[in-house]
C-alpha cells in the first residue's frame, strides 16, 4: 500500500501554492445555533474551477516528468476533477483527456470543455469508465491519473485541511464529505501530522453509504447504483484511502437528501454561498448527528461550488 505522509503533504503545498486560492474560512452565526457548535466552514466551492479538486490535479500534474508530462494527462470524472485536470494541464501547458459519463452535469461537463479538456462520453458506471479511459490512453499515449486513488492526489488534497488548520487551530473536528475518499483521506493525514487531537469525520449521502459500510466491515463494499442527488459522493471508496480512513480512525456520519438540500439553502440564504450538493453533505450530517457526536468547534470542508443553477431553483424548492 502507497503511503502518504505530512512531508508529501507539505511538498504539494509548496508545489501547488502559486497556483490555487488560499480560500477563506467564513462563519455563521444562524448556522452555529442550529448545529449547536461553533463553525468554520473551508470554502473551497471558491477555489479556482469550483473546487478542492484542483489541488490533487496540480500535484500531480506538476510532478510529472518532462516525458511523461509532453504526452498529456488523462482520467475519468463525474465533473469536478475532469474540470480539475484540464485546469491543471492548461497550466503546464499539455493535453488533458476526460471520460465523463453521460449524465454528467451539464456545467460540470462546460467546465471541462472550457478549460481544454477533450471529452469522451461513456455510461454512467464505474466499469464503463475505467474501460473508456483504457481505450483513451490506449489511444493517445496520456500518463493516466486516477481522480481519488493516487497518493498524488490525496497529498494534494491533503493541503486544504492545512490551511484550515492555520486558519481555524481552535477546532476539535473536522467534517468532511466522502465519495472516493481523497480529501477526507488528505485531511487525516494533515490532521494526524499537525493536530493529533483533531477527529476527522467523513460525511456521506445515507443512498450512498458504501464508506461507513467498508469501515464497519473492514473490506472495500462498492455500491453499484447510489442514487444520491451528491454526483460527486457517487464514487466507490478508493483503496488508499480505505487504508488511510481504517488505521487514523475516521468515523462516518451519514446525510438523507432531504438534510442534503436543506444545508444547501441555508448556505444559500445564511452565508450567500452557493453550494452543490456534495459540498453541503457536512453540513447536513451535522445537522441529523446526535449533539454527543458533535464537538465544540468544528471545522467544515465545503468541497465545491459547481450546481447548475438552473436545477437550483427546483432542489431548494424541495426543502421549503
Amino acid at each position: 500500500m502507497v503511503a502518504v505522509t505530512l512531508a508529501d503533504v507539505r511538498a504539494a503545498h509548496e508545489r501547488i501554492r502559486p497556483y490555487v486560492h488560499f480560500t477563506p474560512v467564513f462563519t455563521s452565526r444562524a448556522l452555529n445555533e442550529l448545529v449547536g457548535a461553533e463553525l468554520a466552514f473551508k470554502c473551497e466551492n471558491l477555489q479556482r474551477a469550483g473546487s478542492f479538486k484542483l489541488r490533487g490535479a496540480l500535484n500531480a500534474v506538476l510532478s510529472l516528468d518532462a516525458a511523461s508530462a509532453a504526452r498529456g494527462v488523462a482520467t475519468h470524472s463525474s465533473g469536478n476533477f475532469g474540470a480539475a485536470l484540464a485546469l491543471a494541464a492548461s497550466i503546464r501547458g499539455i493535453p488533458a483527456y476526460i471520460v465523463v459519463p453521460e449524465n454528467a452535469p451539464r456545467i460540470k461537463r462546460a467546465a471541462i470543455d472550457g478549460y481544454g479538456g477533450v471529452v469522451t462520453e461513456c455510461a454512467p458506471n464505474v466499469p464503463a469508465r475505467e474501460a473508456a479511459l483504457d481505450a483513451v490512453v490506449v489511444r493517445t499515449g496520456a500518463h493516466p491519473i486516477h481522480p481519488y486513488d493516487d497518493a498524488r492526489i490525496v497529498a494534494g488534497q491533503a493541503t486544504a485541511t492545512v490551511e484550515l488548520l492555520d486558519q481555524a487551530p481552535a477546532v476539535e473536528q473536522i467534517w468532511v464529505p466522502v465519495g472516493g475518499g481523497g480529501l477526507v483521506g488528505g485531511a487525516a493525514v494533515a490532521a494526524r501530522g499537525i493536530a493529533p487531537h483533531v477527529r476527522v469525520v467523513a460525511a456521506e449521502p445515507r443512498n450512498a453509504d458504501d464508506a461507513q459500510r467498508s469501515l464497519a466491515s473492514g473490506r472495500i463494499e462498492p455500491m453499484p447504483n447510489p442514487a444520491t442527488i451528491a454526483d460527486g459522493l457517487r464514487t466507490p471508496l478508493g483503496t488508499i484511502n480505505f487504508a488511510i480512513l481504517s488505521t487514523h480512525g475516521v468515523t462516518v456520519e451519514l446525510a438523507s437528501e432531504a438534510a442534503i438540500v436543506r444545508a444547501m439553502r441555508l448556505m444559500f440564504e445564511r452565508m450567500k454561498l452557493v453550494v452543490e450538493p456534495s459540498g453541503a453533505v457536512p453540513l447536513a450530517a451535522l445537522l441529523e448527528a446526535e449533539a454527543s457526536r458533535k464537538a465544540r468547534r468544528i471545522g467544515v470542508l465545503v468541497s465545491g461550488g459547481n450546481v447548475d443553477l438552473d436545477a437550483l431553483a427546483d432542489l431548494i424548492k424541495t426543502a421549503s
